[in-house]
């Protein structure tokens, strides 16, 4: 077959969008709207806690993303719904071309009143030399409720790559009825970090995260906040995690060498923060036990 020259020489990117609309009727919380474009979707629901609380895994199947790839997930959770959304595996972020062409993920989530949604994706590799810009947007209104994480592993410390002259911009927002109450940015790039060892903060650890949950309408619970204190200290010998209420909001945030222990003590306080937020047992979702 014979191609334009530009096509035959054009750079292969994705350029992927998904938008899931849950709706609560009398089948309780469903996937009511479903609508991708390019290599982004989900199957189904899943409903291992009853027809109130929908599972849904997002599924990028190159499993990671290279320069000029542009990947947006739009979550609507209507009224009185609830939502807990995972992945399969860790998302990758490549290696850039040596034009440097970005990467981009931006998660907007539309959270309507009396709602929750759990935004609970495994981890992110950032590949050495990658050029990452990672959003995630939530909009709240009256009486909705969010608990969401990322995890961020910079670079392949297992085969002893380090991040080196990558970038790095990572933001995670809440907007409260239109008003902006949480708002956590990072940017690593070449301004900000001569080389890794020296990057401000980080410790020369390469494994960070952040969590949110909130809002909470009333003071966090002495007991429930003594809990995660004890969550947070209890990590293993070089891990440093920490809890912070910032406003209605508990924020928590971890520092080391291992993903897997970031996203277990994510998931020990996601066990203690569940009940009380949500008035919901914690339940995992069978994918992260495959």
């Amino acid at each position: 077959m014979n191609y334009p020259l530009d096509l035959r020489l054009m750079p292969s990117t994705w350029h992927a969008s998904l938008t899931l609309g849950f709706e609560h009727g009398q089948r309780g919380t469903v996937l009511r709207h479903c609508a991708h474009s390019g290599p982004l979707y989900v199957q189904k629901a899943f409903y291992p806690e009853g027809r109130e609380l929908a599972h849904a895994y997002l599924l990028h199947p190159p499993g990671g993303m290279v320069s000029g790839d542009h990947l947006e997930v739009n979550v609507q959770a209507g009224e009185n719904t609830a939502v807990l959304i995972t992945t399969p595996g860790a998302g990758r972020v490549y290696r850039a071309r040596t034009d440097r062409t970005a990467q981009y993920l931006h998660n907007q989530l539309e959270v309507a009143q009396g709602s929750s949604v759990e935004w609970l994706p495994q981890e992110t590799i950032v590949y050495p030399d990658a050029q990452a810009i990672l959003n995630t947007h939530f909009n709240l209104h009256a009486n909705s409720r969010c608990i969401a994480w990322d995890v961020i592993s910079l670079g392949l410390p297992a085969c002893g790559q380090v991040f080196g002259a990558g970038s790095l911009q990572q933001t995670m927002q809440v907007h409260l009825d239109g008003r902006l109450v949480l708002r956590e940015r990072m940017l690593l790039d070449r301004q900000s970090q001569n080389s890794y060892a020296a990057m401000a903060g980080f410790q020369s650890k390469p494994v960070c995260g952040l969590m949110i949950a909130g809002p909470f309408d009333t003071a966090l619970d002495e007991e429930l906040e003594s809990a995660l204190q004890v969550q947070c200290s209890s990590t293993l010998e070089g891990d440093l995690s920490a809890i912070t209420v910032v406003g209605k909001f508990v924020v928590v945030r971890f520092l080391g060498f291992c993903s897997n222990r970031a996203r277990q003590t994510f998931t020990e306080c996601w066990r203690l923060l569940r009940p009380v937020l949500l008035n919901r047992p914690a339940c995992a979702p069978g994918v992260w036990r495959t």
